[in-house]
């Protein structure tokens, strides 16, 4: 058995977390290392560790994150814009091996990111 990340450790209640938005297929909650003013993180309570394996049974799933990620800059009044990246793996600059959607916002965001 696999160790846990601390994205699982998180959704199992195991950490504490800043949660903003929680249902049975998601979670959103702060960044601990924030990057903007505003930068929360969207996960899947499925553990999926890569947008390389999401399937096609995840599309709806996939499409839920989006609308919460939606719902989410709205709750946290991001209405001048926001940015969501995915980051893919080790060289797209993926650190937990569990798919997040970052939600930034709070600032003018300059491109390109890095």
């Amino acid at each position: 058995m696999s160790e846990k990340t601390i994205f699982k450790r998180i959704i199992d209640g195991e950490i504490p977390a800043d949660i903003v938005y929680e249902d049975d297929l998601c979670l959103a909650f702060r960044d601990i290392a924030p990057k903007a003013p505003t930068h929360v993180l969207v996960i899947p309570k499925k553990e999926i560790a890569t947008l390389d394996d999401v399937t096609d049974e995840d599309a709806a799933l996939m499409g839920h994150l989006w609308i919460v990620v939606r719902d989410v800059a709205r709750k946290l009044h991001l209405d001048k814009g926001y940015r969501v990246v995915v980051n893919c793996k080790e060289e797209g600059g993926q650190e937990v091996p569990h798919v997040h959607l970052h939600l930034m916002g709070g600032r003018k965001l300059t491109w390109p990111p890095g």
